[in-house]
C-alpha cells in the first residue's frame, strides 16, 4: 500500500481549513484516511504559532513506514526540522507571462517613440528663434 502524508482539505467556501493525514494514496483527497497528524490553517498570519500544528512523533513514526510526504506538507516538515531541506530548482518561477512581456514591449515602444520626438521637435525649436 503506497502511503502519503498530505493535506486533506475541510472548512468551508473561501474559507479553508486542512488536516494533515496519513492516508492512501488511491484514495480521494478529502475521503478514507488512516490517522490525522496536524492541522494547517492558511487564514492566520504567517508568524502565528497556530497556522501549522503537527504531531511530530507520529510523523516520524509514518515516514520511518515508508510514506512519503506530499511537496507542501514536506515543506511544512522542513520549517519545523523533520527533513532535511530538498534543492528546488524553477528557473522560469520569476519570469512574467506573455500577456505581461507584449505589455512590456509595447510601452518600450512607446517610451522611445516619446524619447525621438522631442529630440527632433528641439532643434527646430532653437532653429525658430
Amino acid at each position: 500500500m503506497a502511503m502519503k502524508i498530505r493535506l486533506a482539505r475541510g472548512g468551508s467556501k473561501k474559507r479553508p481549513f486542512y488536516r494533515i493525514v496519513a492516508a492512501d494514496s488511491r484514495m480521494p483527497r478529502d475521503g478514507r484516511f488512516i490517522e490525522k497528524l496536524g492541522t494547517y490553517n492558511p487564514l492566520l498570519p504567517k508568524d502565528s504559532e497556530d497556522r501549522v500544528k503537527m504531531d511530530i512523533e507520529k510523523i516520524q513514526a509514518w515516514l520511518d513506514k515508508g510514506a512519503q510526504p506530499t511537496d507542501r506538507v514536506s515543506r511544512f516538515l522542513e520549517a519545523a526540522g523533520v527533513i532535511e531541506k530538498k534543492e528546488r530548482s524553477n528557473p522560469k518561477k520569476g519570469t512574467p507571462g506573455k500577456a505581461a512581456q507584449d505589455r512590456a514591449e509595447a510601452k518600450a515602444a512607446k517610451a522611445a517613440e516619446a524619447a525621438e520626438a522631442p529630440a527632433e521637435d528641439a532643434p527646430a525649436e532653437e532653429n525658430a528663434e
